[in-house]
């Protein structure tokens, strides 16, 4: 008679990657996450850049999905897990494979993003949002937009969250179900977790040593944030006015 610790399989992991112009930094983010336990895809999708940062992601392994022009994050995010259903139907990766979506200008801070998977895998959680710490050259700016977010969060499903608009988030398959199709643009965010706490899921935030490239206080930083909050309240109008019609 023999005796031992069986050790659970844990499922697999598809990374995707959302980029645009990130030909600089997209080859250390993918080496970052590709060190990350239980990654066996990782999906770069080019949003129509202009830099070349799609042959690069190539040179490095990814699985590429080429936009030829700018569709915007949540487009991006929705072909990327196009990519992990075919990778599914291949047998490539596990049928419960969580998926873990990456900022592409981590760099090599994207290690970091493997804090996110194990409470899914293990079904402590079916989303994981990445908190950060403060931004190196932060000079804040997004306010507005954040407690927008955190308030529509709160109202609507009684959760508010320490960084709503965090990207670096990891889903179960269930999460996935509950999320898509995604709130458009940058309400994304906005979108996914209430519509994951809506299906009765588990959302957990989770402290990840990360680090990117921060938004300035140019015109073109402030057009961004513009864009931000626009899509923000338009994805939380769209689950208050759901919650008045009711079922059906």
């Amino acid at each position: 008679m023999t005796t031992g610790t069986t050790t659970r399989r844990l499922p697999s992991v598809a990374v995707v990657i959302p980029a645009k112009d990130e030909a600089a930094r997209i080859a250390e983010t993918i080496r970052g996450v590709r060190t990350i336990p239980g990654v066996a895809a990782v999906v770069v999708v080019d949003d129509g850049s202009t830099d070349g940062t799609d042959a690069i992601a190539a040179r490095e392994g990814a699985e590429v999905i080429r936009h030829d022009r700018n569709h915007g994050k949540a487009d991006a995010m929705m072909s990327g897990l196009g990519r992990v259903r075919g990778l599914r139907r291949a047998g490539r990766l596990d049928e419960g494979a969580a998926v873990l979506f990456v900022d592409a200008d981590l760099e090599a801070s994207a290690h970091a993003v493997g804090s996110l998977v194990t409470p899914v895998a293990r079904g402590e959680a079916d989303l994981t949002i990445a908190t950060l710490p403060q931004q190196q050259g932060s000079a804040g700016g997004h306010g507005l937009v954040v407690s927008l977010a955190r308030r529509g969060i709160e109202e609507l499903t009684g959760w508010s969250p320490v960084q709503p608009l965090s990207g670096m988030r990891c889903l179960s398959p269930a999460a996935v179900a509950a999320a898509t199709p995604f709130a458009r643009g940058w309400g994304v965010e906005v979108g996914m977790t209430v519509d994951v706490l809506d299906a009765g899921l588990t959302v957990l935030e989770v402290p990840c040593d990360l680090q990117h490239r921060v938004t300035g206080a140019d015109w073109r930083s402030q057009v961004h944030r513009a864009a931000q909050y626009r899509d923000v309240a338009l994805a939380l109008g769209v689950r208050r006015l759901r919650r008045r019609l009711g079922p059906g």
